[in-house]
């Protein structure tokens, strides 16, 4: 099977900055099962993030079923994309302050899996209360996101991910120079060096 466009290779030596500038957020997954192993192996990912006073507040559940990749995903607006994952990653933390250390955790799972190949997609559960339920979450932890992951089609994106970057895609990347000061908020030019 032959790779869509910027995928990396499936090996686990894929050069970091390759995997972080060419990672993008897919929503179209193919049928393909994740190897436990490699699955193991994003979820340390996740593990290893740092987080404030090394307090690892994470905790992940872990969903495969399809039945129950269906119904999660519709505790979601614009999570569609879980029903058809391979499997999706619920990221829970012990509190609502852990959100910084939460986005770490978050970004190491996803460009570890697209080291390997695998697309992800973060999905924002707007009915969370009935999505911590229908985990079993207790009410004093978190849901922050749930990630959805699979290889990703061969076809590239589906209709719905097609129309919505259509809209979207004017917008393009913010050129670095727009959002870079330097010593001091609105200093766009590099100082001369003393």
């Amino acid at each position: 099977m032959r790779e869509p466009p910027g995928v990396p290779s499936n090996s686990p030596d894929v050069d970091a900055y390759r995997c972080v500038v060419t990672k993008r957020d897919l929503r179209s997954f193919t049928d393909r099962p994740i190897e436990e192993p490699v699955l193991l192996k994003i979820l340390h990912a996740g593990r290893m993030a740092g987080s404030s006073r090394n307090r690892q507040p994470w905790h992940f559940v872990v969903i495969r079923e399809r039945s129950r990749l269906r119904e999660l995903a519709t505790f979601g607006r614009f999570a569609h994309h879980v029903a058809t994952a391979a499997a999706a990653i619920a990221l829970v933390t012990e509190d609502a302050g852990a959100a910084f250390d939460a986005g770490r955790c978050a970004q190491n799972i996803m460009l570890a899996a697209w080291s390997w190949g695998i697309a992800s997609c973060p999905a924002t559960m707007h009915q969370g209360s009935e999505a911590k339920a229908f985990l079993s979450i207790p009410p004093d932890r978190t849901l922050v996101i749930v990630i959805s992951l699979g290889y990703p089609h061969p076809r590239g994106r589906g209709a719905i991910e097609r129309a919505a970057l259509r809209i979207l895609a004017s917008r393009g990347r913010r050129p670095l120079a727009s959002m870079l000061s330097w010593e001091r908020y609105g200093m766009s030019s590099l100082p001369m060096a003393p």
